[in-house]
């Protein structure tokens, strides 16, 4: 399991793993991400990759048992554990998503990403303006005063805007939308990791503004208007992350 805001947080480097079986998942899962294990490819046996990452025979298998769940790897008796085509990963598991923030940009897939976050966001936005309460309100705007603070702070800064994210799903009422968080969160790190000293303080300065419209208009309940806002939401980070392409 992956903590909401752990990819953001390790924008300046690799997240770090919170025991060997977390660890042995990450190296394996990023491995195959990342092409290191490439799709068809039998893994090494067990008691090399046991050797490799220094860990029981246990913790290995409760590791692959964990690929396995997430569609990205199959054991077939007598021939060994496989990688499987990336259709049947499960993209919307927040650790697959996040091992995609190491891999090499991938212009479909980019897209791919933005257009279901955009049809996610769109009706939990529309949801959240129907169904805000008090108390979603003023997390919106805790979280949006966290932004304005940051003073250039690109971690802060994305913290708090996922925060802004989270809690409008929340408020939209659906269980099920709450699955965008995942998406947002490695749109976010992928804009992110496109800024750099010159370009950090425009972006921050813009995706404050978008982020103020898109408050202020789910608490006014005017859902066309919060439609707009998160769109600009969505755009700006779109145009950032196209520049790693």
């Amino acid at each position: 399991m992956i903590e909401a805001g752990s990819l953001i947080r390790s924008l300046s480097g690799r997240p770090a793993a919170r025991n060997f079986h977390t660890f042995v998942i990450n190296e394996i899962g990023l491995g195959i991400v990342t092409g290191r294990f490439p799709i068809g490819s039998i893994l090494a046996n067990d008691a090399e990759m046991m050797e490799t990452y220094g860990v029981s025979r246990t913790v290995l298998r409760e590791a692959l048992k964990t690929l396995e769940a997430k569609g990205m790897v199959e054991a077939r008796p007598k021939v060994g554990t496989r990688v499987t085509p990336s259709s049947r990963w499960s993209f919307f598991d927040p650790q697959v998503l996040s091992w995609h923030f190491y891999a090499k940009p991938d212009q479909r897939f980019f897209e791919s990403l933005f257009d279901v976050r955009g049809a996610l966001e769109a009706r939990a936005i529309a949801l959240a303006s129907a169904r805000r309460t008090a108390e979603h309100v003023r997390l919106m705007k805790y979280w949006r005063h966290q932004m304005d603070i940051a003073q250039g702070n690109l971690e802060a800064h994305g913290l708090s805007a996922l925060e802004i994210h989270r809690v409008i799903a929340d408020s939209s009422g659906n269980a099920l939308l709450r699955s965008v968080t995942g998406i947002v969160e490695l749109t976010l790190a992928l804009a992110l990791k496109s800024l750099d000293a010159s370009t950090g303080a425009a972006y921050c300065r813009d995706s404050l503004a978008a982020h103020g419209d898109l408050v202020s208009a789910v608490e006014a309940g005017t859902a066309s208007t919060a439609a707009l806002a998160g769109s600009a939401v969505i755009e700006l980070d779109n145009n950032r992350a196209k520049l790693l392409l």
